[in-house]
């Protein structure tokens, strides 16, 4: 294995994915699963976990697949133990589970106060608080283990809010804040070897947002135009864009990178739009 290899090695890993099946996501298992690490996938659906499943059997991935609601923290626990159970050892979480709905978004139908509290909350609570939860049952973990890596999900609304979503928007400034904080108190209280970090992804299309980007017919909203117009690169960001990043921030080549947040946007937060 050359220098450069070894720096960037994610073989033998451990990783543990909230929100595994999803799109973005379950690029990040394929990827990494395909260069070695082994990856517990934790989802909701058992649907997407079995057709994912498939595909790392596949691909001749080492992998588990642990049926996860991210909001009952039993239900972390229980994953989390058989995780080890069955690897022997966790090195890493990935804090993927998230996402917006259209009951929780502002449209020319839909008023801001006349948002549903029951919406609102779901997505704050996906977001947010699964973020924070997973981060107790697997930083509890890296923290006794006394080295780890967490690695959060952030998004281009924590840089600046964007209109019609203010829930997400509002989560996901929460879990870049949180990010900051869980680096420096993880390393103040357990060990100087757990880091926190976050990926801010730009705008991807997925079917979290595809509602809001694109037409039945596949053409562009007005929303769409405006986002490629701002996005100095010209284009929407695919999941395989996001891997390098977490390559870099689960291997030895970030080992002194703790506490930020890294824009994958295309240029979107850079662009003032003059």
């Amino acid at each position: 294995m050359s220098k450069i290899d070894e720096f960037f090695n994610v073989e033998g890993k451990v990783i543990a994915i909230t929100g595994g099946a999803g799109i973005i996501c379950s690029e990040m298992a394929r990827s990494l699963g395909t260069l070695g690490a082994k990856i517990a996938v934790l989802d909701l659906s058992e649907k997407a976990l079995e057709e994912l499943g498939e595909e790392l059997t596949q691909k001749k991935v080492e992998h588990i697949l642990v049926k996860t609601n991210v909001l009952q923290k039993e239900d972390l626990v229980k994953a989390r133990e058989g995780i080890i159970a069955k690897f022997g050892k966790i090195d890493v979480l990935i804090n993927g589970a998230g996402g917006n709905k259209p009951e929780a978004t502002t449209s020319a139908e839909k008023s801001f106060f006349n948002l549903p509290q029951d919406s609102i909350q779901w997505v704050f609570n996906l977001n947010f608080l699964g973020t924070f939860l997973a981060s107790q049952v697997f930083g509890e973990y890296f923290a006794k283990r006394k080295e780890g890596i967490i690695i959060n999900i952030s998004s281009m609304n924590a840089f600046r809010p964007l209109t019609n979503i203010p829930a997400y928007s509002a989560a996901k400034a929460a879990v870049s804040n949180f990010t900051q904080w869980l680096a420096v108190h993880m390393n103040h209280n357990y060990s100087k070897k757990i880091r926190v970090n976050a990926i801010a992804p730009g705008f991807l299309l997925t079917n979290q947002n595809k509602f809001l980007l694109t037409n039945q017919d596949g053409s562009l909203t007005e929303r769409g135009h405006k986002i490629l117009d701002h996005t100095p690169m010209g284009r929407f960001g695919n999941p395989e864009d996001l891997i390098s990043t977490i390559i870099w921030l689960i291997s030895d080549s970030s080992e002194f990178v703790n506490g930020v947040v890294v824009p994958i946007d295309g240029g979107f937060s850079a662009y003032s739009g003059v």
